[in-house]
């Protein structure tokens, strides 16, 4: 295709659409009235490194080739569904007058007419495409504008000389910056600076908003000072401040300038190379440089960068147009130059993409074979690999560096577990000479144990001896479970209770700690099961980053009242860990440490409690593979006639690594008695004698060994409960139940937990809450108050004098005008308390903590 002086140019989403006026092949004569409107999608290629036609698409217009011109291009937003479309303004010659059609190209490449209106003059002065699509020009010192929204053209009221930028400003809309003579004001409280400025040079600023018809203050822009020498403007940034509105712009001047302006204040200037700048645009490059690439009217182009100052970075000549876009699809933008080549008239033959960094590419340059050779190019080449040596042996020994401090790290952590075995067990641990393990001691070696492991070893001594009945373990699957049965007693004075395995082994290799879940499971046998998981899911994080100093389990907060409701009578509480098997079934025989964590409650001053962590050694465990394989710890669940014979060891086994999910059904037309039907038929499911209230599945498939809880508030709703392996068995569970559920029940996924137990937690949490912003307001008005006991006595000696007396002379008015000033320092020093920074953050993470574990049980509830 053969370019022509009116072919117009234009980037869309990395893309060059070239727009083309000509006649159809079938008709070349010259009475023909037909008259196509082409455009050619092309595309930059990095293989071939050339420009690619990927598309294409014509518009054909009834006229002659001489009545048709096509105006101006730009991206402009459609207004009916928001989207950036390419936009062309047409013009149409008529005898009496000249038509004026806007075309938007879709991505189909279907021209669709969006706009047309009449005028009986030529458009010639500062027009613009903005969004709508709209049309804005000037004429006769008037502004007029059309939309195709309402398809009238309108007239600003305002007299203006010339138009530099047109743009959309937050909160404002579209927005037209120009120039006119300048007005100056009556009022005497007008800004004395900016009349005079219009006063000497009788032009000004000024900014006019379409949509809402009003004029903005021009000083935000830049000084009337410019408005002689200003000839365009590009604003970068807008915003606001305190409903100020704040601009940074570029403008050029007829001085040959560019000048940077920051909220109406000049930043910096360049002198440009050429002279006529008409047009500015910027860029911004992989490297984040900030690029103006300017336009002169002799077809010349440069790029000024902004760094510490601006200055020229490069510049070009005879240049057809100059495109901003992502070219290459590294995802910043690149300067695309056009240049004017007689010799070849092909579409984009002579072309430059650049960033003035990284990316050049230019037409003509064969990139395989035709690079040219530079001077000195071996020993370039030569610094290059010595310099890229020096920084591979920096990297290694780096890496060297860093692989010598792991292995001194995993020996301090391993040396931290033998002692913390050792302690449990209340045995003296030896510290190892800090010299061999390469360490510099910081405290000198003695033989005693130091005073904190001995404390800490009393600390030990000192928990009840008869704290635990009983230490099991099963096998589930691809799980171990450990479990230990605390006494009432002793849990009762605990909280964020957990469990911990080490291994016994002397293995230096790798670390003795097994990765481990915990749970605390209370389950009464007295027909009532309540299983409470301490990994329930979390809430949406809320108020989480005042948790500065420590990680506290919240779902454990009130152990003591809510132990009394679920266990109903229980003595025993379990705790349980599990963990992954396969690891352990490595070293065929494994012996392991069970230690219970947990802190342990003080009471005093009758509401304050005061907590210290300790670490019991609850006994250990012995894993082979041979008892696996011989089924020794396997949970057995066979039926015995009605009953299913699991032992509690085995129910509470299975609980714990299965996923618990409560469903609250209601039925408004019938009762629920299917519910029951279906679990003791087609599930297949049986009661356990230790606890009737929970059932097990003996059904073949996935769904075996799955355990339920049905609980019937009313004969219309009930609560089911499902402990499952995964999530694949409650989906066939759920779509089992679905087909024997009357259409008009409804199914709701409830949060963990009883509502009556959670209410009561509530209640607590909100308690809590409240004492705690007590105490820390208690803590406040005490201060104030002696504070103002302090100011109260100062001015005791004018707090009885009578008024009158007072007022009668003049040493009396100096007296109470002291007296005044003393209660006014006083009220200041009453409302201005201060406190200290520790006490401050101390005091505002208990009513973070307090507040969270408030919303924790919210959340729950709802």
């Amino acid at each position: 295709m053969l370019l022509s002086e009116q072919d117009q140019f234009l980037s869309y989403n990395g893309e060059v659409l070239v727009f083309q006026l000509s006649k159809p092949k079938h008709a070349e004569e010259a009475h023909d009235k037909t008259i196509n409107l082409c455009v050619r999608r092309m595309a930059f290629n990095r293989d071939t490194k050339m420009f690619v036609q990927k598309s294409s698409g014509v518009f054909s217009m009834h006229a002659s080739h001489s009545e048709i011109e096509m105006i101006c291009c730009s991206c402009t937003t459609d207004s009916r569904t928001g989207i950036i479309l390419p936009c062309i303004l047409m013009k149409k010659k008529k005898r009496n007058n000249v038509k004026y059609f806007v075309l938007l190209l879709h991505s189909s490449n279907q021209f669709e007419p969006s706009l047309y209106f009449k005028l009986d003059y030529e458009l010639k002065e500062d027009i613009r495409l903005f969004a709508g699509p709209s049309v804005l020009w000037r004429h006769a010192n008037k502004l007029f504008y059309i939309s195709s929204n309402t398809c009238v053209v309108q007239s600003a009221p305002i007299q203006l000389s010339s138009v530099v930028w047109t743009g959309e400003i937050v909160g404002e809309g579209t927005v037209v910056l120009g120039i006119r003579t300048a007005c100056l004001p009556e009022t005497e409280d007008a800004d004395v600076f900016s009349v005079s400025d219009r006063a000497i040079w009788g032009s000004e600023f000024f900014g006019y908003a379409i949509q809402t018809q009003k004029m903005l203050t021009a000083t935000c822009f830049m000084p009337h000072t410019y408005s002689r020498v200003v000839s365009s403007v590009y604003i970068c940034k807008t915003d606001r401040l305190q409903e100020q509105l704040r601009i940074s712009l570029v403008a050029l001047t007829q001085k040959n300038q560019l000048i940077w302006f920051q909220s109406g204040v000049p930043k910096g200037a360049c002198d440009l190379p050429y002279e006529k700048p008409h047009s500015v645009k910027t860029a911004v490059t992989s490297s984040n440089d900030l690029l103006f690439v300017v336009s002169f009217a002799s077809g010349n182009s440069c790029v000024v960068q902004r760094r510490d100052s601006l200055q020229v970075a490069s510049k070009w000549q005879k240049v057809k147009c100059v495109l901003v876009d992502d070219f290459i699809g590294s995802g910043s933008e690149q300067l695309l130059l056009l240049f004017k080549d007689d010799s070849n008239t092909d579409v984009l033959s002579t072309f430059k993409i650049t960033d003035l960094g990284e990316v050049n590419y230019a037409s003509g340059i064969n990139y395989k074979h035709d690079v040219p050779a530079a001077e000195g190019l071996q020993e370039n080449g030569l610094l290059t690999v010595r310099a890229l040596e020096t920084r591979l042996q920096a990297g290694w020994t780096s890496v060297q560096e860093l692989q010598q401090h792991l292995r001194l790290q995993k020996r301090v952590i391993l040396e931290s577990c033998r002692a913390l075995i050792d302690l449990v067990e209340e045995r003296t641990h030896i510290l190892p000479n800090a010299k061999e393990e390469g360490l510099v001691s910081l405290w000198d070696d003695v033989e005693n144990p130091p005073h904190s492991l001995s404390k800490e070893t009393s600390l030990a001594s000192k928990v009840p001896e008869h704290f635990t009945e009983e230490l099991w373990q099963r096998v589930v699957g691809d799980s171990l479970v450990v479990g230990v049965k605390l006494t009432e007693s002793f849990y009762l004075s605990l909280s964020d209770v957990s469990l911990s395995l080490v291994m016994d082994q002397d293995l230096s290799s790798i670390s003795p700690i097994i990765k481990c879940q915990s749970k605390i499971i209370k389950l009464n046998k007295a027909f009532s099961s309540l299983p409470v998981s301490s990994s329930q899911i979390e809430p949406p994080p809320k108020k989480m980053k005042l948790d500065l100093h420590r990680k506290n389990d919240l779902r454990k907060e009130f152990p003591k009242r809510s132990s009394r409701i679920q266990l109903d009578g229980a003595k025993t509480v379990t705790v349980v860990a599990f963990t992954s098997l396969s690891p352990l079934l490595a070293f065929h025989r494994v012996c392991c440490v069970v230690l219970l964590h947990a802190r342990k409650q003080n009471h005093q001053n009758d509401s304050l409690q005061h907590s210290k962590k300790i670490t019991v050694l609850c006994g250990k465990i012995l894993l082979s593979l041979e008892d696996i394989s011989n089924g020794r710890y396997s949970v057995k669940m066979l039926r015995d006639n009605s009953y299913c014979t699991g032992s509690m060891e085995d129910i509470l086994a299975v609980l714990a690594v299965s996923v618990r999910f409560s469903f609250q059904i209601v039925s408004s037309d019938c009762t629920l008695t299917p519910v029951s039907s279906w679990l003791l038929g087609e599930m297949e499911c049986t009661p356990f004698k230790e606890c009737q209230d929970n059932i097990f599945c003996h059904k073949a498939g996935n769904v075996h060994g799955t355990i339920f809880n049905w609980t019937l508030k009313n004969p219309f709703e009930g609560l089911l409960t499902i402990f499952c392996r995964n999530l694949t068995v409650l989906f066939q569970c759920l779509h089992s139940l679905t087909r024997v559920l009357p259409p008009s029940c409804s199914v709701k996924l409830l949060r963990s937990g009883s509502k009556a137990v959670l209410t009561e937690q509530l209640a607590l949490a909100l308690e809590k809450e409240m004492l705690t912003l007590k105490n820390s307001l208690f803590l406040k008005e005490t201060k104030a108050e002696d504070s103002l006991t302090w100011g109260n006595e100062s001015g005791k000696k004018t707090n009885n004098a009578p008024l009158a007396s007072l007022l009668g002379t003049e040493e009396g008015v100096q007296q109470f005008r002291k007296k005044l000033q003393n209660e006014r320092e006083e009220s200041v020093r009453s409302m201005n308390q201060t406190m200290n920074g520790a006490l401050y953050q101390k005091t505002a993470l208990k009513i973070a903590e307090a507040q969270l574990s408030s919303d924790m049980v919210v959340w729950r509830l709802s």
